[in-house]
């Protein structure tokens, strides 16, 4: 029984170290850069309660993929999803955490959301205090 726990437990590492997340940065002037021909589209998500379907839509940018750097600094091309979250620090070292596909740009701010289901959105950030821009794929 003890082999058969520390086998299991060995395996579930294992996957939790091979699916961890890939994070990539870019400059505030990039990401102004690459949304400049973008536009607002509706979004819609559903959401599996068994034996229902319930859509949600959210509203945000119609990126499908961003020119980001690596670790290396390595430029990557990133596919946006669904689930690719962003990470704002602005200069007063305080963080936000929404998803990308919900991010738009509007009057020198950032605006997003950070849950599809309750539709909660982030306060918008001006875009001057923003220091790091982090991508998680």
């Amino acid at each position: 029984m003890k082999k058969y726990i520390v086998r299991t437990c060995l395996v579930v590492f294992s996957l939790l170290l091979l699916s961890s997340c890939a994070t990539y940065h870019l400059t505030t002037q990039s990401l102004l850069t690459q949304f400049v021909n973008t536009r607002k589209e509706m979004k819609v998500n559903v959401l599996l309660v068994y034996p229902f379907f319930i859509p949600i839509s959210t509203t945000g940018n119609n990126l499908r993929e961003i020119k980001c750097l690596d670790k290396n600094e390595q430029e990557q091309i990133v596919k946006v999803s669904n689930h690719t979250g962003v990470r704002i620090t602005r200069k007063d070292g305080k963080r936000n955490t929404f998803y990308f596909d919900t991010l738009l740009i509007q009057d020198s701010t950032i605006n997003g959301a950070s849950s599809r289901i309750l539709g909660l959105s982030i306060k918008p950030i001006k875009l001057r205090d923003i220091e790091k821009i982090e991508l998680q794929k």
